[in-house]
């Protein structure tokens, strides 16, 4: 199945649109592993939905995010907040530790 998933910058911030799922990770990540410049902010804003594929991709690039000093996280797709309970992250997309084992 084809992925209506996109993506821009604006500035600092990558935007992405659509639904982030299998399909879109597999045509969006070829394009986004290249670089993102200097880009600070991911924006989730226009994201339907997502499922584990995709929140491995937003985990990926909030984590490439905050190594340039960045990493602010807008937006709340469905499906996120499910997902990164199950996975505990937290709302940065980054790897909750100190729930870890709890």
């Amino acid at each position: 199945m084809a992925s209506n998933a996109t993506f821009r910058t604006e500035g600092d911030t990558l935007l992405l649109a659509g639904v982030i799922d299998r399909a879109a990770v597999v045509a969006l990540w070829p394009q986004l592993a290249r670089g993102l410049g200097p880009v600070r902010q991911l924006d989730l804003q226009a994201v339907e939905r997502i499922d584990s594929a995709g929140l491995a991709l937003l985990s990926e690039l909030a984590a490439r995010l905050r190594a340039q000093a960045g990493g602010n996280v807008s937006g709340a797709p469905a499906g996120l907040d499910e997902l990164c309970a199950a996975y505990r992250l937290s709302p940065s997309l980054d790897f909750n530790a100190s729930s870890a084992g709890s």
